[in-house]
């Protein structure tokens, strides 16, 4: 019988079932299909608790996300600004503000939870 995930062995025992669940050729709706399904969702709560993973450095995620785009620091100047105000953000030396928030979260689609955090 499925249960919460209170302890560490309980999790090592879900994440063992899991794994053993996965190397089987499911079928969908099955029994053993659904029992996959409810215990990732038991898993993966006891993760966000216990193993919580912390947000990205803002200008990380923001680098990161025009790596990903193949977007050129010129491009950002759309987005923040001027380049020498671009430069700045992304050097540090000067702050996201709510307007430019936004707009990264609009276009490079960055959480703004990421861009809020204090760096």
């Amino acid at each position: 019988m499925l249960k919460p995930i209170k302890t560490e062995n309980e999790y090592n025992e879900a994440l063992a079932r899991v794994y053993e669940l996965l190397q089987s050729d499911l079928a969908e709706g099955s029994a053993n299909s659904d029992e996959l399904e409810i215990l990732s969702i038991l898993v993966k709560e006891y993760e966000l608790i216990h193993y919580p993973v912390a947000y990205p450095n803002p200008l990380e995620a923001i680098k990161f996300r025009m790596e990903q785009m193949n977007l050129s620091e010129h491009e950002l100047n759309n987005i923040l600004g001027n380049r020498s105000r671009k430069s700045e953000i992304l050097s540090g030396k000067r702050k996201l503000s709510l307007s430019m928030i936004r707009k990264l979260t609009e276009i490079l689609n960055i959480p703004a939870e990421v861009l809020i955090q204090a760096y």
